[in-house]
This record gives structure tokens, sequence and C-alpha cells, in this order.
């Protein structure tokens, strides 16, 4: 499905409720599959978390689980079927995902002493999972590939016999993520520690703590940053449920923010986001090695108002939905920008000169393209390609979009 996505009348303060945290949904889904007694409250009605969902509780007779698009799900998945004893399980998902690396985790799973194969290529789903009893504990894993596998790691280690000590190996990427699986655990009252590269788990037959209330996403508050970064001083939109102190890595949008003129108040358990000034610098320099996935958002916001940007600690989006770095590139350049990439960074020139003309933006089978690029219908109308692929991590995008004035055709 392709839309025509522009703005027909300013943006008036609107209040809109996001859905619950994919992160936070899909780690917790894991944990109730683990300890039943778990109740969670304002799950993700993502996509990928549905995968999760439905792979633990609803398809659990299955030997095939096909997880599609869904890393994630791969990932946890691949730890959690790995501790599942006399059950042979079949991991695999869709044509990109056969193309994203695996090995990492499934190496660091057999080092436990899981039962693990390759169906087609080594290295990549599908995978052959037979469960079985894990009673050792100590494993080495290179930490700077993805966070997932370390937190898939750490999502079983409380239910092993012996617990776990994951040794990282290398320069920690994405370590927000990390510390979000510790604070999820910690709030359910399972104890880990985390200290000079070495995260110890240890066995624990309950949880002290049985409901948690997912807080909104992050990630999907930052398209909302970037409507508001390109609207005219004044302009307001209200957004809950979310915390202060939130666990989510990307929850640093309100300062990262304040250089595009973006004020953010919380006000109970909502975010009050205002345009209060105009841009004054021309050039930004972010590394985001901690939050990759807010990169597309802001590239995108700094081509709306002109500006160069350069932004580094990128090398995880090479192996996402699509190799980000270059759709990225592809997609800005239409736009007249000049654009560069290396294997880990994206640096943006920027002389762009917006049109009545609507520019044709492809999603790559990816939701952030489709998301990241949405707020340019300010500038000028956008076609979006395959714009259904929101509905991975955000299916009330385009509705709340049109909520807050955008027409959709």
């Amino acid at each position: 499905m392709d839309i025509t996505l522009e703005l027909k009348k300013r943006i008036t303060n609107q209040h809109l409720t996001i859905s619950g945290s994919k992160s936070e949904t899909n780690r917790l889904l894991l944990l109730q599959a683990l300890y039943p007694q778990l109740k969670i409250e304002n799950t993700s009605n993502s996509d990928d978390s549905e995968v999760v969902k439905n792979a633990l509780f609803t398809l659990n007779e299955s030997t095939e689980i096909n997880v599609h698009h869904a890393g994630t799900a791969m990932r946890f998945l691949t730890a959690y079927f790995a501790t599942q004893e006399n059950k042979q399980t079949v991991l695999t998902g869709s044509s990109r995902m056969k193309e994203r690396p695996i090995s990492v985790l499934v190496d660091a799973l057999l080092q436990l002493g899981a039962d693990i194969s390759y169906v087609e290529e080594v290295g990549f789903p599908p995978l052959k999972i037979i469960g079985k009893k894990i009673t050792k504990n100590k494993v080495t894993i290179d930490a700077n590939v993805s966070s997932q596998y370390i937190t898939a790691l750490m999502l079983i280690g409380s239910t092993l016999p012996n617990g776990i000590e994951i040794n990282l190996q290398g320069n920690l990427t994405s370590l927000s993520y990390i510390n979000m699986t510790l604070s999820v655990l910690h709030s359910l009252g399972l104890k880990a520690a985390f200290n000079d590269k070495i995260i110890k788990i240890p066995f624990e037959k309950e949880i002290k703590k049985d409901v948690f209330i997912v807080e909104s996403d992050w990630s999907s508050a930052s398209y909302f940053y970037s409507i508001i970064a390109l609207s005219a001083v004044g302009t307001k939109i209200t957004l809950g449920y979310f915390r202060q102190n939130s666990f989510q890595g990307d929850s640093v949008l309100p300062e990262i923010y304040k250089n595009f003129g973006v004020q953010t108040t919380f006000q109970n358990a909502e975010i009050i986001l205002e345009k209060t000034s105009n841009v004054k610098t021309q050039t930004f320099n972010f590394e985001l090695n901690n939050t990759p996935d807010i990169t597309q958002t802001l590239i995108v916001t700094c081509l709306g108002l002109g500006m160069t940007c350069n932004i580094s600690g990128l090398h995880t989006l090479k192996i996402k939905e699509t190799d980000r770095l270059q759709a990225l590139k592809n997609e800005l350049e239409k736009f007249g920008a000049a654009v560069a990439i290396t294997n880990d960074s994206i640096h943006l020139k920027n002389k762009v000169a917006f049109s009545i003309n609507p520019v044709e933006i492809e999603t790559y089978q990816d939701h952030r393209m489709a998301m990241a690029f949405a707020p340019l219908a300010l500038k000028q109308p956008l076609i979006i390609k395959n714009a259904e692929v929101v509905s991975k991590s955000y299916p009330d995008f385009w509705n709340d979009l049109k909520a807050l004035g955008f027409c959709i055709s």
C-alpha cells in the first residue's frame, strides 16, 4: 500500500497515547513465559510483539515458528527454546531474516551446552533447536555486535539451575539496552549485577513482583519530536504514557531535541512537546552508539531544517531490517542532499530546496524508514511506498498523523 502524505492545515495541540514500548514488552513476554505468574499491562501492539507472544503462548505446539522480519524475536526465542527441555523447534523468518547473522548468539549458547544447528547457511537462520537442561553457567560473548544477543542470555539466566555469568569482550554497543534489561529484571525482584564487563545473574525460582506496567515507546515518540522541530514556534503535542526516569535508551530525546528548539515538559505521566525557538546552529555532531534506532529520525530532522549533520556510532545499522545507512543515503539524495556513509557513520551536507512536487520514499521493508521520513510532509508532499510496514512497531502511526492534521490518501 502506497500513500500520499501532506499537511493541509497547521498542527494544533493534540493529545496522543502511544502504545507500550516494544523493547520492554518483548523482554517481559519472554520473562512471563519463564515466570507465568507475571502480569503485563499496556503491552505494545506492534507486529514484533505479536510474533513473540504467538511463539511463546499460541504456537507452542508447533515445531516450526516463523518470526518474519522480527529480529528481536529471533534472538530472544533462540535463547528461550534452547532451555525448553525435550522440545524441538525450528526458528525461521523472512528472506531478509535469513541474511541477518546470528552466530554470535548461537556460539554463546553452544558454550553453555545448548543443542542448536543451522538448517541452511551456517551462521544464519533458520535454526534447529532441541531444548535441554543447561547446567553450565559461564559464557564469553562479543559485545560489539548487538546488545540483543546479550539480553537474550540475560533473560534466561535467572531460570538456569546455576544462573549465568556473561563475560563481555570488546567495546559494548547499545549499552542503554543492556541497562534496560537490568532494570526490568530488578523491577521484578530478580538479582542481576553488571561490573567490569561481567554480568552475573543467579538462579531465582520466583519473581518478587508480579505486575509490570509497560511505559510507552520512546522510539515511537521520536517521530513527533521531529514533527515539532519542523513546525512553527508555538506548536505543541501531548503524548502519554511516559516516565521521566525511563528504562529506555531513547529517552535521551528531550535532551537531543533541545538542539532543535523543542522543549519537553513532564506532567502527570505525559510529555508536552513544544517548539519554543528556531535553530541557531547550522552543524550538529551526534554519537549514537547507545541509541542507534533514532538515527533515521534525527538525520531527517536535520534535512528538514536545512542543517549539516554528522552522526557516528552506527555499525549495527547495516544488519537491521535493511542496511539503514545505504537506505538513508538513497532517500536523502532524492531531496538534493549530499550524503556520505562509512561502516559506522553518516554525514549530511544540506542545501535542499523543497518543492510542491511529491518525493517518493522507498521503505525497504523497514518501519523506521517510513516513519522517520513522514515529518518531511511538513515541507513538501511525499509518497510513502509500502506504508503498511509501520505495523512492525507502531500500527496506529498513520491514524495518529491524521489526528494531527496530516492528509493521507
